[in-house]
């Protein structure tokens, strides 16, 4: 295969805009096939990466009982954030977290080392070397008929969550996406902003173009 054939962008295009957050309409009894999985991984790692170099490593949990002690955290960060924040949790967001502990596969995305405490560029700079990575995951699972949900909550919680995978310490947990086949999951594009509203030219706020 070259890296000079033709795309097919209405193929690209559909993927990348109806790449949502699957919280419902999963198929909780079907596995996810493991080499389906490295396939989805492959395709992330060819993300762009900084200065970190190749800083990623790929949690996949598939073990009953680590997803219920994972679940069970997940549920008590949400409940912590309801009540601090007074949020009204989104019934597809209960849904998620009512039924966690059986979606075939949870994946972490985690990066060795730690961002720069107070350090604005050092912070994008280490977070930018693998969000990209977690990304192309999730459009990757997309494209294989996977739904995922992304969702950083767990992230509040490091200790916990290395504790119940065995994490070492300096490995820092980003993404979690909780994965499984769909089931008649419709998938469409969201409304969303048109780019001429979001888009300034050469100056903030400047949205006439120079075309």
């Amino acid at each position: 295969m070259t890296d000079d054939l033709p795309l097919d962008i209405a193929s690209v295009d559909q993927v990348l805009s109806t790449a949502r957050s699957v919280r419902r309409k999963l198929d909780f009894d079907r596995p996810v096939e493991p080499e389906v999985l490295f396939d989805c991984i492959n395709v992330s790692t060819q993300a762009p990466t900084g200065l970190g170099g190749e800083n990623w490593r790929f949690m996949v949990v598939t073990d009953p009982a680590r997803k219920t002690q994972i679940a069970d955290v997940y549920r008590s960060v949400l409940a912590d954030l309801q009540r601090a924040r007074g949020l009204e949790i989104k019934s597809t967001q209960r849904s998620l977290a009512d039924r966690l502990h059986e979606i075939p596969a949870l994946i972490f995305v985690c990066a060795i080392g730690e961002p720069p405490a107070d350090e604005v560029a050092g912070q994008v700079a280490f977070y930018g070397s693998i969000l990209p990575s977690a990304w192309s995951l999730m459009l990757a699972l997309r494209a294989r008929s996977l739904g995922a949900t992304w969702t950083t909550l767990l992230s509040s919680r490091q200790e916990d969550v290395s504790r119940i995978l065995e994490v070492p310490d300096g490995v820092t947990q980003t993404v979690m996406l909780p994965v499984a086949y769909t089931k008649g999951a419709k998938m469409r594009r969201a409304e969303r902003l048109d780019a001429r509203e979001v888009t300034f030219w050469n100056a903030w706020g400047n949205q006439k173009h120079p075309g």
